[in-house]
Formats: C-alpha cells, sequence, structure tokens
C-alpha cells in the first residue's frame, strides 16, 4: 500500500522541516541589512550546503545502521536549536566566522534530516510505483518551499530577523512531534550483511553520473532559492512569496500528473526535457520585473524540478537493496548539496563583477547544455553494479 497512515505522517514531518530551512531563503536580507554583500551571501548560504555535503560519507551509513527514524530525529533535534544561536550574532558588521559555524552546524542537521527523510520514505513505498511514490511525497518538500519563505516574510516584516529565526525553529519542532510515533520497519535488518562504503558506490559509473546530474540541479536551486531575494529587492519588489508559491504548485503539479508516466516510459525519457524547463524557468527571471513575471518565472522553475528531483532520485535508488540504501540516497543528496555549495560561492563571487540577473543567466545556459548534451547522446545511464 502506498498511500499509507505512515506515508501520510512523514510527508507532514518532511513539509515541516523544508518549511523551516526555506525560511533562510530571506536570509540574504538578514546578511545586506547587517552591511554584507553578495561575496557574503555566497559564503554564508553555501557554507550551510559544504558542511551538509561533506558530512554525506559519514551520516549516511549511520542511516542504514541505525535506522532512518532515529537519524531523522537527532536531525530534528539540530534543526531545532540551531535557529535559536542566530540573535546572539545579530550585529553590524557581521561576525563571519561565527555565523559560518553556526551554518555548518544547521547544514549537517538539514543533511541528516533530508537523507534520512527520503531513504524512509523509499522504504514505504511499492517498487514498481517509485516514480510515483517518491514524486508524490516530494510535494511534501515543494509544500514547504512555499509556506516557509511566506511564514518567514510575515514575521520577517513583523518582527525583524528574530521573527524569522523564531520561525524557523517552531516548524522544525513540528517535524520532531509529528514523525516520532512512526515505526523504522527496516532498520533493524541493516548491518546483518557486509555492504560497500559510501565512496566504493560513488566510484560506480551508474551512481557517479546520477551524482553529477544531481550537482548541476544544485546550481540550479542555489541560484533561485539564494538570488531570487536580493534581486527582488534591487528591482523593488517587496515581496519574494509569489515566486516561490508559484514554483511550489508548477512543482506539485508536475509531479502529479508525471510521476506515473515516468514509471511507465523510464526516467531516462524524461530526464533530459526536465533539464530543458529548469533552464527555461531562470532565463524567465531576466525580463522579470513585475509579481507576474516573477510568479511565471517561478512557475517554469518549478515545473522543472517537479520533474527532475523524482526522476533523478529513483535512478538513484531503483533496485537499491534497502540495506546500503541510506548509502545510495546520501550520494544523491549530498551532490545537490555540492551543486548548491559550487553555485552559491561562485555565483556570489560573479555578482561582485556583474549583476544579479546575469548569474540567471549563466545559470540558466548551464541547464539548456545540459539538456542538449543528454538529449544528444540518448542512451541509457550505466547500469547498477553489484558490490566487487
Amino acid at each position: 500500500m502506498l498511500y499509507s497512515p505512515a506515508f501520510f505522517a512523514l510527508f507532514a514531518a518532511n513539509l515541516a522541516i523544508v518549511a523551516s530551512f526555506t525560511c533562510y531563503f530571506l536570509f540574504p536580507l538578514f546578511i545586506t541589512a547587517h552591511g554584507g554583500n553578495t561575496a557574503d551571501i555566497g559564503l554564508l548560504m553555501g557554507i550551510f550546503a559544504l558542511a551538509s555535503a561533506a558530512c554525506r560519507p559519514w551520516i549516511s551509513p549511520l542511516i542504514d545502521r541505525f535506522g532512518r527514524k532515529h537519524c531523522f530525529t537527532a536531525g530534528c533535534v539540530i534543526m531545532v536549536l540551531m535557529p535559536l544561536s542566530y540573535p546572539l550574532f545579530d550585529q553590524t558588521p557581521l561576525p563571519l566566522l561565527q555565523l559560518c559555524v553556526i551554518r555548518a552546524a544547521h547544514g549537517i542537521g538539514m543533511a541528516i534530516c533530508f537523507t534520512s527523510v527520503f531513504t524512509f520514505a523509499a522504504d514505504l513505498v511499492p517498487e514498481t510505483r517509485l516514480n510515483e511514490g517518491i514524486g508524490i511525497f516530494g510535494v511534501s518538500g515543494l509544500f514547504g518551499i512555499a509556506v516557509g519563505p511566506m511564514f518567514a516574510e510575515w514575521a520577517y516584516q513583523g518582527w525583524g530577523s528574530q521573527g524569522l529565526f523564531y520561525t524557523s525553529t517552531l516548524l522544525a519542532s513540528a517535524a520532531l512531534v509529528v514523525h516520532l510515533p512512526l515505526q523504522d520497519r527496516i532498520g533493524a535488518q541493516l548491518h546483518t550483511t557486509t555492504q560497500p562504503g559510501f565512496f566504493r558506490l560513488l566510484m560506480q559509473p551508474r551512481h557517479a553520473c546520477v551524482a553529477l546530474l544531481a550537482g548541476l540541479f544544485g546550481l540550479g536551486v542555489s541560484t533561485s532559492g539564494n538570488f531570487i531575494a536580493p534581486l527582488c529587492e534591487q528591482r523593488q519588489l517587496d515581496l519574494v512569496t509569489p515566486f516561490f508559491v508559484s514554483y511550489s504548485l508548477a512543482a506539485i503539479t508536475s509531479r502529479l500528473f508525471i510521476g506515473r508516466l515516468a514509471d511507465r516510459v523510464g526516467e531516462r525519457r524524461v530526464l533530459p526535457w526536465a533539464f530543458l524547463v529548469c533552464g527555461v524557468g531562470l532565463l524567465l527571471v531576466l525580463p522579470a520585473s513585475s509579481y507576474f513575471m516573477m510568479a511565471l518565472a517561478g512557475f517554469v522553475c518549478g515545473a522543472g524540478h517537479g520533474l527532475l528531483f523524482p526522476t533523478l532520485n529513483t535512478l538513484a535508488i531503483r533496485d537499491i537493496p534497502a540495506s546500503y540504501r541510506g548509502r545510495v540516497t546520501g550520494i544523491f543528496t549530498g551532490a545537490i548539496d555540492t551543486g548548491i555549495f559550487l553555485g552559491s560561492v561562485s555565483l556570489g563571487a560573479i555578482a561582485k563583477f556583474l549583476p544579479l540577473s546575469a548569474l540567471f543567466l549563466l545559470a540558466g545556459l548551464v541547464m539548456l547544455i545540459t539538456w542538449g548534451l543528454i538529449y544528444r547522446n540518448d542512451r541509457p545511464l550505466p547500469q547498477k553494479k553489484g558490490p566487487t
């Protein structure tokens, strides 16, 4: 059974934890309000993703060894506590070193949550309905992308940066409470046999290809997630909510209608078009000087996200035994975070010399080039090899 009570409880928990995370789409406003520049935005947003990616080789085996639920609980606790430390450094000029430490710890908490919850969800989904199940479960994160910035914007406008941080803590607390009654069905069975290591799996062609594509997807996510808020501010658009709400609605809609299709025709058929849609969405930001155009750009970006994330996720875990599914999920999610980190830092540095709109042009072109390369070389990704 796909749509079980456990599935929906985990759905709600992931919605809340993603909403807690996406509150920080407004963190660049905190940075600029305290005298920071685009390079500081890139650094402080990127260090979160760097820590999240760098810890994956160590946290992924723990998810297989100790179980999905225990690890998700630990991650939620970190996500509850870390926002409470930001107000301690609410000062000008920004204490970059201290904030980097906080952002790194916060990123590790999100990595634990993200890897464990998607491994947990994959355990609940029937093999024949992986695209549909992973896609629908991922809708929880898309709702989180919509409501997180909305709550954060409301709190920031009403109570300043402290309202933003406390809202993030409250949302993470909701995730902690909601998932506690769940039972981890797979955890007790996991470390009964010798398992391949994280880096050994990463060196296999199939996982290396998925990791590369996931990293490029992360580049696109870093562009929209980190630089939409300052771009809207620059264009005198007071609200970022239209972009992110449209983004989420489109991603949700695409998953509802495409998930079963991908299960029938195969992930490889969907993959190039997902990159194409992502690229077009990023390029639509260039002329967006009104709420309508921002909402349109967000809608197209979201449609690409809704196609690309579950397609790559299913490519990563299809036919993977539950006993090391956490490691494989860690490779996939860690590659996204690596792309987010590299995108945040490199684009933040580029923005010191070029206008913010140029960042969306560059990222959009990368997505289109990826589409062209995949489409031109249309052949199956390397198949899974067992441990050797």
